[in-house]
């Protein structure tokens, strides 16, 4: 029988070909969704994992959550330093780690932070140490720079014309393990440092200073000022002591002892001036729209697949119809039934079971590229995987296939033996 359906199948190729590469496509279009969206999930989720709180100035969660979890430049508002005072002396606060935006340098993002904050992300080093001085920066694993590398910091990008700075120069002295977060795309450097790179001295500036501060920086002037430049001595010891008196900062990332403290400290930070938020609670409510994006895309690709394959079995019935002498023929030399059904249906259903086999694997191939560029842009790894309920969509599209698949093979039925042998 699979020697008939074989030679069957060869002298019709270029048919059967066709057939199996409209349902490939289609197929593809499911398998590339469910994964993106999968991918995207998972990907954000590991990626704001390692921070338990974020505290920032009152405004928009979720740009918040964007601009210090997963670096996207926006801007924000400065808050009071003695917040970062407070957190940082806090008994229930195991990690307060400040992060300064702005500058950036050969297209990678620098971030005025702590050893603390590298630590959290990148328990070891790949290569050399910490900063120790106020020259110094770690860059992330994904930064082509080696340790010894001279860095010229920009405000703000390339693109949007940012001015390099002449007051310092930073000297990489470390390289971090990769994180699969955006932080392996960014060079952190002493927030002191990036304190007094923009003129910010402490609280008797402050005021002054969150007037101005409309940039994504932490200090910068908006473009209806000019900007403002400190002295930086680049072989200034390190100084994390923070106290009411430090700078303003955008955002600060804080690992509660336990989970009660995060609760209450949330809770504590959601005031008029200051936003407490758990990046995970930011990330579930985006999943919710993903997920209604998901939906439309699926609904969309579900209703490509059903015209694809109304068409098919269409097209299926019409060569049944011209191949009627044949079934007929067969019906009069004494082929039974079942086999005649067997016949005409496993053709059908060989070439969904290739067109789909071959969907899966071009959609697999498609959610890989489509993560690739997207994890070459953010350094987000987008992991494209498999899941078990996939089985079930999985033997969905065998079931359909199986049902579409007797239609024709019904319809061969139709052929009348007598009249085939008259023919």
């Amino acid at each position: 029988m699979m020697t008939f359906i074989f030679a069957d199948l060869r002298r019709f190729w270029s048919g059967a070909l066709a057939v199996v590469v409209l349902i490939a496509l289609s197929v593809a279009l499911s398998v590339t969704v469910t994964l993106q969206e999968r991918a995207v999930r998972l990907g954000s989720a590991r990626a704001a994992e390692k921070f338990d709180l974020l505290v920032g100035a009152a405004g928009s969660e979720t740009q918040l959550a964007l601009s210090a979890v997963f670096l996207q430049p926006a801007p924000l508002p400065l808050m009071d330093g003695a917040v970062l005072g407070r957190l940082a002396n806090d008994p229930r606060v195991e990690l307060a780690a400040p992060v300064g935006f702005g500058d950036s340098a050969d297209g990678f993002p620098i971030v005025g932070t702590t050893t603390s904050l590298i630590s959290a992300l990148s328990p070891n080093l790949s290569q050399g140490a910490h900063f120790s001085r106020l020259g110094e920066a770690v860059v992330g694993s994904d930064v082509a720079l080696s340790p010894g590398a001279q860095i010229k910091p920009m405000h703000g990008t390339a693109e949007t014309g940012g001015e390099t700075h002449t007051a310092i120069a930073y000297t990489v002295t470390g390289r971090m393990i990769p994180t699969g977060t955006a932080w392996d795309r960014a060079i952190l450097v002493p927030i002191r440092a990036v304190w007094q790179l923009h003129g910010m001295h402490g609280e008797e500036h402050h005021d002054h200073e969150n007037e101005e501060a409309g940039s994504h920086d932490a200090g910068e002037k908006d473009h209806g000022h000019e900007h403002e430049h400190g002295h930086v001595d680049a072989d200034a010891p390190l100084d994390e002591h923070f106290d009411a008196q430090s700078p303003g900062v955008p955002a600060i990332l804080v690992k509660p002892k336990t989970v009660a403290d995060a609760y209450r400290l949330r809770q504590e930070y959601r005031t008029g001036a200051t936003l407490g938020v758990f990046p995970a609670e930011v990330l579930t409510r985006l999943y919710a729209t993903l997920g209604d994006a998901r939906s439309l895309l699926l609904a969309i690709a579900l209703g490509t697949q059903a015209i694809v394959i109304a068409a098919i079995a269409l097209v299926t019935i019409m060569h049944v119809g011209t191949r009627w002498r044949q079934i007929g023929a067969l019906r009069a030399l004494g082929t039974p039934v079942r086999s005649i059904i067997v016949l005409v249906w496993g053709e059908l259903f060989l070439l969904f079971v290739a067109g789909i086999a071959s969907g899966i694997a071009l959609g697999y191939a498609a959610a890989s590229a489509i993560s690739a560029r997207l994890t070459a842009s953010t350094a987000v790894r987008l992991p494209v995987e498999f899941a078990p309920d996939d089985l079930w969509l999985a033997a969905g599209f065998l079931a359909v296939a199986a049902a579409v698949s007797i239609v024709p093979a019904l319809a061969a039925l139709r052929s009348s033996p007598a009249a085939a042998l008259r023919a």
